[in-house]
C-alpha cells in the first residue's frame, strides 16, 4: 500500500530532482511518428482512378519507438542521453536525426546510417477526432554485417559512460534480433554497474541480467505459461515475483489502467493505477514508463521509487491526445506526491469477493483502525443524506450533448448522435461526486475536441453550469414546492434513515459538517427543507463559484488545521469519490454509501465499484441498519 504520511509528502520532489544526475543511453528501434490530419471536407474524386482523394490539411513528426524513449528522457531532465539506432537514406531518417539533435540527444557516433534500409515511420492519417489505419515503413529491413557491428561498438563504448542503458525491441525486422541480443548480452556481462533496462515486444525472454519493463502477456510468455486472460492483481503480483527470480533482476509488470507492480529480490509492491478524468490516449505511455524507470535507477534510486515515478509520469502522457506525448517534471509536480489512486480494483469489479461485518450488510473493503475516536463527521449531502437532486444526470446528459453538438443537435446522424451520447455518459460516469463547475470545466475540453462548434460559440465553465443549473434547479424547486404544500414530508427526500443517523451522532457530541458539490447557498437552504440544518451548526459548505476550490478538500483541511486531528478522530460518510480520496489521503475512515436513489435504500452496484476504487473502507447501502453502523464506527 502507498504510504499517504505527511513526512512523505516530498518524496517525487526528490525523486525528480535526482533524475538530472543520471546519464541514460536509449539502443533500439527509432521511428517517426507521422500524423497526417485528413481534410474533412467533401470529397473529391481522383480524375484517373475516380477513388476519392484523401487530402493531407496539415502533417507533423514526432520521435515515435527509441525515439520517443529519448525524448522522454529529456523531458524528464536526465543530465545526458545517448541514442543508438539505424536510419536510412531517405527523407525521414534526416528528419528523425534533426528531432533527435533538436531535443537535446547526442546521435553520434550511435545513430547510424545504412543505405539499404528505409526510416521507420509510424504514419497515422486522422480525420478529425478519430486515427484511421495506420501505414508503416521499414518493416522489412534486414541489417548489414558492417551496421551490426557498428551498433555494437557504439553500445559498448555508451555502457562503460553511462548509468542505464534502455534496451528496446519494437519491431521484429528491427535492430534486436536474436544474434543481436546475443551479442548485446556479451555487453551487459562486460558492465554489471550499469543498470540495463529492457522493453521488448517479442523476445524479452532472450535478454540476460538486465531488469524488464513488460506487460502480463508479455511476462507469460516469457515464462512458458498459458495466457488466461484477465489475471488479478494478486496473480500479476506472483508473476512479477517468478520474473524476478528469473532475471536476477528488478521486474516491472504495467497493468494498464491498474498501475505497475514491482518485483526485486523477492520484496513485491503494487502501485495502484491513478484516476484520470477524460479522454486517454495511451500511446508513447510505454515508452514513459521505461523512461523514467531507468533514469530513477540510473540515478541510484530504488526500483520500488522508480515504479511510483513512472506511474505518475504515464499519468502525464495518457491524457495527450493524437500524440506520442512525454512527461515533464513540471506536469508530474502538477499531479502531485499523493495522486487520486485507483485502489482495489478487482474488489471493485467483483462484488462475489465482498466480504461483511457479521450480521450486516455493511462491506469491510479494509482493515479498519483498532483506536477509532470519532470526534467529527463529514457528511457528503445529494446522494448520502439528500435524495432531492436525484435524477441529475438525466439532466445533465442531455445538456452537454447539444452543447457539444451545437447547431449540428438537429441534424446529426444518428452514429454521430450516439457517440457524442456514450462520450458524455461516460464522463459524467467518472466525474460523479466532484463541483458541477468542474464538470462543466470538462464539457468545455469535449466540446472543443469535438470540433462541431465554432471557438468563439464556446462558452466557459460557468456559462454551461448556468444552464445546467437553471434545468436542475427547475426539477428541484418543484420537489421542495411538494414539500412547502405538505404533499410528501422530508422523510420523501432523505436516504433511509438518514436524519436519524444525524441525530444519533449529534447526541453523542460528534461535530458534524456538510460538504456539497452544488452552490452553497442551494446546499444551506436544502438542508434546512429538509430539517436537518440546525444540528450542522452553521458547518455547511458548498462551491462558491471558483474552479480552483473544491468544497470537500476545503472543509477537510480547515477541519484538520482548526481542531488539530489524528486519522483516528473523524470520518468521512459520502456516496462520492472526491469525499473518499481526500479522506484517505488524510488518514480519516472513509465510509463509502452505494445507495440505489430511486428506491432510496438498497444497493447501487456502480455507486460501490466508484467507491471503491476511491479509497472506501466499509461500504453500505443505506444506514437501515444504524446500531450496526455506529459499532463499527466505535460509538454504540
Amino acid at each position: 500500500m502507498i504510504s499517504t504520511d505527511s513526512t512523505q509528502a516530498s518524496w517525487l520532489d526528490s525523486a525528480i530532482a535526482q533524475l538530472s544526475h543520471a546519464s541514460v543511453t536509449v539502443f533500439g528501434d527509432f521511428c517517426l511518428d507521422a500524423y497526417w490530419l485528413l481534410d474533412t471536407g467533401a470529397d473529391e474524386l481522383s480524375v484517373e482512378t475516380g477513388l476519392p482523394v484523401r487530402r493531407v490539411r496539415s502533417q507533423r513528426y514526432s520521435l515515435g519507438g527509441a525515439g520517443n524513449v529519448v525524448a522522454n528522457l529529456v523531458a524528464l531532465g536526465v543530465r545526458r542521453v545517448q541514442a543508438i539506432g539505424v536510419v536510412g537514406p531517405d527523407l525521414f531518417g534526416k528528419e528523425m536525426l534533426r528531432l533527435l539533435s533538436a531535443c537535446g540527444a547526442e546521435t553520434q557516433p550511435g545513430m547510424i546510417t545504412d543505405d539499404l534500409l528505409q526510416t521507420m515511420v509510424y504514419a497515422k492519417p486522422c480525420r478529425g477526432q478519430d486515427e484511421e489505419s495506420r501505414i508503416d515503413f521499414g518493416a522489412f529491413n534486414a541489417l548489414q554485417e558492417k551496421t551490426i557491428d557498428a551498433l555494437i561498438a557504439a553500445l559498448h563504448r555508451a555502457s562503460a559512460e553511462s548509468d542505464a542503458v534502455i534496451l528496446n525491441q519494437q519491431v521484429p525486422g528491427g535492430v534486436s534480433s536474436p544474434a543481436v541480443i546475443a551479442r548485446i548480452n556479451e555487453v551487459i556481462a562486460k558492465h554489471p554497474r550499469t543498470h540495463f533496462v529492457v522493453d521488448a515486444r517479442h523476445r524479452a525472454e532472450l535478454y540476460h541480467q538486465a531488469a524488464l519493463k513488460v506487460n502480463a502477456s508479455e511476462a507469460r510468455r516469457l515464462l512458458n505459461e498459458v495466457a488466461e486472460e484477465p489475471l488479478s492483481l494478486k496473480q500479476v503480483r506472483e508473476l512479477a515475483r517468478s520474473v524476478s527470480r528469473v532475471t536476477g533482476k528488478p521486474a516491472f509488470i504495467t497493468c494498464s489502467d491498474r498501475g505497475v507492480v514491482v518485483a526485486s529480490e523477492d520484496a513485491v509492491e503494487e502501485i495502484p493505477g491513478i484516476q484520470v478524468l477524460g479522454k486517454t490516449d495511451p500511446v508513447g505511455a510505454g515508452d514513459t514508463v521505461v523512461s523514467a524507470i531507468a533514469a530513477a535507477l540510473g540515478s541510484g534510486q530504488s526500483p520500488f521509487l522508480a515504479a511510483r515515478l513512472a506511474n505518475i509520469a504515464a499519468t502525464v502522457t495518457v491524457r495527450k491526445l493524437q500524440q506520442t506525448g512525454t512527461a515533464t517534471p513540471a506536469e508530474m509536480l502538477a499531479i502531485g506526491p499523493e495522486p487520486d489512486y485507483i485502489y482495489e480494483p478487482d474488489l471493485a469489479d467483483g462484488p462475489h469477493l465482498a466480504r461483511f461485518a457479521e450480521g450486516t450488510d455493511i462491506e469491510l473493503v479494509g482493515e479498519l483502525r483498532n483506536d477509532l475516536q470519532i470526534q467529527h463527521c463529514i457528511f457528503d449531502h445529494d446522494g448520502t443524506l439528500s435524495i432531492l437532486r436525484e435524477g441529475w444526470e438525466k439532466i445533465m446528459e442531455p445538456m452537454m450533448v447539444r452543447a457539444i453538438l451545437g447547431s449540428h443537435y438537429a441534424t446529426a446522424s444518428s452514429a454521430l448522435f450516439m457517440r457524442i451520447s456514450s462520450e458524455v455518459r461516460s464522463f459524467i460516469d467518472a466525474t460523479t461526486g466532484i463541483q458541477t463547475l468542474v464538470q462543466m470545466k470538462g464539457l468545455v475540453d469535449l466540446v472543443r475536441q469535438a470540433g462541431l462548434v465554432p471557438e468563439e460559440e464556446i462558452l466557459d465553465e460557468h456559462g454551461y453550469k448556468q444552464i445546467f443549473n437553471e434545468d436542475l434547479l427547475k426539477m428541484v424547486r418543484g420537489r421542495l414546492k411538494k414539500l412547502e404544500a405538505g404533499e410528501l414530508v422530508p422523510a420523501d427526500f432523505q436516504m433511509k434513515n438518514a436524519q436519524p443517523l444525524v441525530e444519533e451522532l449529534y447526541k453523542r457530541h460528534v461535530k458534524l459538517y456538510l460538504a456539497s458539490g452544488t452552490d452553497e447557498a442551494d446546499a444551506i437552504a436544502e438542508a434546512r427543507a429538509l430539517g436537518y440544518a440546525d444540528m450542522f451548526e452553521g458547518r455547511i459548505f458548498g462551491s462558491v463559484g471558483d474552479v480552483n476550490i473544491e468544497s470537500k478538500k476545503l472543509v477537510l483541511e480547515r477541519i484538520i488545521r482548526e481542531y488539530n486531528l489524528g486519522g483516528h478522530q473523524f470520518v468521512t460518510i459520502g456516496d462520492g469519490p472526491v469525499e473518499m480520496r481526500e479522506t484517505r489521503k488524510r488518514g480519516g475512515l472513509c465510509i463509502g454509501v452505494a445507495s440505489d436513489e430511486v428506491r432510496r435504500f438498497g444497493w447501487n452496484r456502480a455507486k460501490r465499484a466508484r467507491l471503491i476504487r476511491a479509497g472506501a473502507q466499509l461500504i453500505v447501502p443505506d444506514f437501515s441498519q444504524l446500531p450496526a453502523l455506529l459499532r463499527v464506527m466505535n460509538l454504540a
